[in-house]
Parts: structure tokens; sequence; C-alpha cells
């Protein structure tokens, strides 16, 4: 009795993890980790961790992530913000442009660069990789915190940046930790 009831907890326990990993794969879809694993291989780029944004997902919710290449598995999930620009009155569904004033988020592969103090506090330069972000420099793209940012998940949506992804101070600290020790650059790719 004792062992069915064992076995009975366990199995009950796996398919709780099981469906916990089913929700993380579908904020992040193993064809994008795939996409980023093949193109950091054999390149200067942290082969160990990159970062991730959904943003089809809500930005009341989850959808940066700091994800470990090697080990398949999150590492920091957070809210993360997008550009005021993006947002498509009456609708759920964002825009995207690479134009200086449009406020709009960026889509493509960025390689987060080094960082600095600026009137946010600490934030990371970001060169945009493809042609959907190439002018990130140009525009100013920077990861940072903003106050407005929350922590956790809410039914609320995150505030809105001027096109920069951004964290609350804890995920930026957080984050932080992973981009600061690393001795080449770390992929970010913002995809919808």
């Amino acid at each position: 009795m004792k062992k069915l009831l064992f076995l009975s907890l366990f199995a009950i326990s796996c398919s709780k993890v099981e469906s916990q990993e089913n929700i993380s794969s579908s904020f992040l879809p193993e064809a994008k980790v795939l996409e980023i694993k093949n193109f950091v291989k054999g390149k200067n780029y942290n082969q160990d961790i990159a970062v991730f944004i959904n943003f089809k997902v809500y930005s009341g919710k989850y959808r940066y992530f700091v994800y470990d290449l090697k080990n398949n598995k999150i590492l920091q999930k957070a809210i993360v913000s997008h550009g005021s620009g993006s947002v498509i009155k009456n609708s759920d569904a964002l825009k995207f442009s690479n134009t200086e004033g449009s406020y709009q988020s960026s889509l493509g592969k960025y390689e987060i660069l080094n960082s600095y103090n600026g009137k946010f506090g600490k934030a990371y330069r970001l060169n945009g990789l493809d042609m959907g972000n190439s002018n990130a420099m140009q525009r100013a793209i920077v990861l940072h915190s903003f106050g407005c940012i929350p922590d956790q998940e809410s039914p609320n949506p995150a505030c809105l940046s001027l096109g920069c992804p951004m964290l609350s101070a804890g995920a930026l600290a957080q984050t932080a930790k992973y981009l600061d020790k690393s001795k080449y650059p770390v992929i970010m790719y913002a995809f919808y």
C-alpha cells in the first residue's frame, strides 16, 4: 500500500514538472533556443547563456528569460517593457520598427555590450545584429531598469519605454551577475 501511494505521488509530481516545462516552452520555444545555439557556435559570443524576449507574451507576464544553453534551463525570468510606439490602438498585437523616433521595440538578435552608468543607473549597450534592429546603437536602445517595472507578474501591463527593453531594478541586478562575469558578449534575442 505504501509503495502504491509513493508511486502515485511520484507520478503526480512528475506530471506537474512536465506541465511546468510545457508552459515554459510555450513562452520560450525550443526552435528559438536552437536558433541561438547554432548562431553562437564557433563565434566570439558567450556559449553558455543567452537572453530571450518573447514579445508575443502579455507585458504583465514573464517574457524575459536568461537561459542556460548548456543545461537547457531558464536561469531567470522577468517582466520587460516594450516601446510605447509598438502599441496598436484597440489591439493586443504589437508593431516593431528600426526607425529613429518611432519609440517602437525592434526584433532580432543583439549583442549585449559593456555596461555604463547613465540617467537610469546601470545600463548595457545593445548592438543590433539583424536588419530589423541594426539601428539600435544610433537609437540609443539599451537594456536598463526603471522603477515602474514590477518584479512579479501582474494582470496590469508593464509601463512603456521609448523602445528600450526595461527591467525592474532587481531583475537587472540579477541579469548583471550573468553579464558582468562573461568574457564574451551575451546574445539577446527579441522575437514575436
